[in-house]
């Protein structure tokens, strides 16, 4: 082999290597770079890279997110933050519930440490110093509306897909969902938290989910002018975000697709108990009260009952309050047979049939439901 061919080889290794001790030292990414974290003009960029697993949350995500979230809190340099998600399909659809399950089942530590560390997340967002702008464009669930609702700024696009479908595999909506739920229009919340209603497009925005709503072809643009505003304040971010919601075209005299349900809506989710809904809807005999009487009915029973008192409770919390309690509720499911049943049902066997344990309302007495809020003493979730 020639001399030249050797150097030419041991430069380009040499390369190689300095390339990979930048990543390995850089904490932008991870071993498969499931979050990229990036300075880009005046913002931190947080990307959500998992677009296979339609950019679900993962504990070690959390884990990098949330020091990265303090550090550019603290950066004079970084103005405003930004999170999104890789691949159009999703911005984030939701936890890695199965992963959880399979933990819990195990008794192993994640199913403490993952609820504890993302609801620590949910409230650093919200008390972030700096303008947060979350582009939810694509399924937002679960796991992504705590990424997003509790930042100043929520962008949909007309094909943003919000639901919190939690009592469907035996959990309830979480990540400070008992927060922002009840403080939706009217009872619209409480309607979302207990049907698992899933909102499309611009209705994501007129339900107050999201703050703007941009056509999704004008979403890098938007990106970059936000990018490139100099040392910009809270009121110039929401100037740029103003101008491209106001030159939106899409869907923009389409009606509320609740519109015409929202006054009974108010009406039958005033009912103090998930059985007086349940009935109130036999009684209504409309096919949109059946419909949703066919969702209710598929849900957990004891999600149902934990879910009504867990916003009745919170509409008058404190969003820290509101996620102290959810630690309690969330630690107590994983003990629980409901989660666990709905994960196999929905995420392994996807049979679509999960055995729920009691299998009726009657059957969650008001004590098993205050075991579930009951303070786990020095394992309670502080700030």
């Amino acid at each position: 082999m020639r001399l030249w061919e050797l150097t030419a080889r041991f430069n380009s290794f040499k390369r190689t290597n300095v390339i990979l001790q930048h990543l390995r030292m850089s904490n932008h990414t991870n071993a498969a770079g499931e979050v990229l974290l990036e300075r880009k003009g005046c913002a931190g960029v947080i990307t959500l890279n998992r677009p296979k697993f339609l950019n679900a949350l993962n504990f070690s995500m959390i884990r990098q997110i949330y020091p990265q979230l303090k550090k550019w809190e603290q950066d004079p340099e970084t103005f405003l933050i930004i999170i999104k998600g890789v691949g159009g399909k999703a911005f984030c659809a939701g936890g890695d519930i199965r992963a959880i399950s399979e933990a819990a089942k195990a008794n192993q530590k994640l199913a403490q440490e993952f609820f504890r560390e993302e609801y620590i997340l949910n409230n650093a967002i919200d008390s972030c110093q700096k303008p947060y702008v979350a582009l939810i464009h694509g399924i937002t669930m679960g796991g992504g509306v705590g990424l997003s609702i509790h930042g100043q700024f929520r962008v949909a696009t007309e094909k943003s897909l919000f639901a919190m479908p939690e009592t469907a595999i035996g959990l309830f909506p979480d990540v400070g969902g008992g927060y922002f739920l009840p403080r939706l229009q009217g009872k619209l919340g409480y309607f979302l938290a207990l049907t698992g209603f899933r909102l499309k497009g611009r209705d994501v925005y007129t339900a107050g989910i999201a703050t703007h709503f941009v056509d999704s072809e004008k979403l890098s643009m938007l990106e970059a002018d936000l990018l490139a505003l100099k040392s910009p304040s809270k009121e110039n971010i929401a100037d740029v975000l103003d101008t491209y919601h106001t030159k939106s075209k899409i869907d923009q005299n389409k009606p509320f697709i609740l519109e015409e349900h929202l006054d009974k809506i108010n009406s039958w989710f005033s009912a103090n108990s998930v059985e007086q809904i349940i009935e109130i809807l036999q009684q209504d005999g409309s096919s949109f009260a059946l419909e949703q009487l066919k969702a209710i009915n598929k849900m957990s029973p004891t999600s149902l009952k934990i879910t009504l008192r867990q916003l009745m409770e919170g509409s008058s919390k404190t969003l820290q309050e509101v996620l102290t309690m959810e630690y309690r509720l969330s630690q107590a499911c994983m003990g629980g047979h409901d989660f666990h049943e709905g994960v196999r049902a929905v995420l392994i066997d996807k049979d679509q049939s999960p055995k729920w344990k009691p299998a009726d309302l009657k059957e969650v007495t008001d004590e098993d439901l205050n075991n579930y809020f009951k303070s786990l003493g020095s394992s309670d979730l502080k700030f």
